[in-house]
């Protein structure tokens, strides 16, 4: 094997972590929920998101099983050369949630779809910097002090490390992209290239 290979093999494990990791979050399950349904030890799972493990098909098969999603997902396989995103749609508490990037840590971007609630969650906080566009509908934004409500074409960024939850703004479901940031980094986006 060349080194080209060696170093292709090796930038697909590291990738396998964090893409662990997100797709368990993602699913809103916990390390133990996850260790209940797939034997692995917490420490196990906990290793292999941080990359602190080298991943194995014993432990990444059970993996897959539990999240129901083939393992080329968990792996990162190689896309057959098309460039279109073809991740499945993540439900959970009347949001639907369309991945629109397939890369695992850094920017993540998604379309999501959220049915009117009966009441706003509780503001919470995490690592990270987010950045929203409305489609369709209102979208309510509770950040720290501030409650607005952004109408289609309108855009908001965050840290979100303030405290803050995002809905719909009345009785009707509303649509809006959603690009975020682990790491804390601040959204850019670009309406047209930049000029030479």
């Amino acid at each position: 094997m060349s080194t080209e290979d060696d170093d292709r093999i090796e930038a697909v494990l590291t990738g396998v972590g964090p893409r662990l990791r997100r797709i368990r979050r993602d699913r809103g399950a916990t390390l133990a929920e996850l260790s209940a349904s797939t034997g692995i030890s917490v420490s196990t799972l906990s290793r292999l998101e941080s990359g602190q493990r080298k991943p194995s098909l014993e432990l990444l098969l059970p993996i897959a099983r539990a999240h129901q999603v083939p393992l080329d997902e968990l792996v990162g396989a190689p896309q057959d050369g098309d460039p279109r995103v073809r991740a499945k749609p993540i439900v959970r508490h009347g949001r639907t949630m369309y991945p629109l990037t397939r890369q695992p840590g850094g920017l993540q971007a998604y379309k999501i779809v959220q049915e009117p609630v009966a009441e706003p969650g509780e503001p919470r906080v995490h690592e990270g910097y987010e950045w929203l566009y409305v489609l369709s509908g209102s979208l309510r934004l509770v950040l720290g002090e501030h409650d607005v409500v952004l109408g289609a074409g309108e855009a908001a960024e965050f840290d979100t490390r303030v405290p803050h939850w995002f809905g719909p703004a009345g009785d009707r479901p509303v649509e809006f992209l959603s690009l975020y940031g682990p790491q804390g980094e601040r959204m850019h986006v670009r309406a047209r290239p930049k000029k030479s």
